[in-house]
């Protein structure tokens, strides 16, 4: 099981993730896409890899086509680095899909 990232851990995580950011105990990125569609389909993308992963983000979707994650590792009580890594998985996939 993953350990809880000290300050320093996920100020350098977030280092390779400009456009995610920190709130409390959790990293959290909101995708501008093309319309409700793209954004539920981001959604469909993201879920089976999330699934696989037993690792399920906070999902919303605001303004038809703004979706926002949210990764915080729930049994921890905080940011891990399976929220890092699942947080790397989805900007990559954001970015192909754009």
């Amino acid at each position: 099981m993953a350990d809880l990232l000290d300050d320093a851990a996920i100020d350098a995580a977030l280092q390779g993730l400009p456009d995610w950011a920190r709130d409390g105990e959790t990293l959290v990125r909101t995708y501008q896409r093309r319309d409700w569609l793209d954004a539920i389909a981001l959604l469909d993308a993201v879920a089976p890899e999330a699934e696989r992963r037993n690792h399920h983000p906070d999902v919303s979707i605001t303004g038809y086509r703004n979706i926002t994650f949210r990764l915080t590792t729930h049994s921890k009580g905080g940011i891990t680095n399976r929220d890092v890594d699942l947080a790397t998985w989805i900007e990559e996939l954001a970015a192909r899909e754009t």
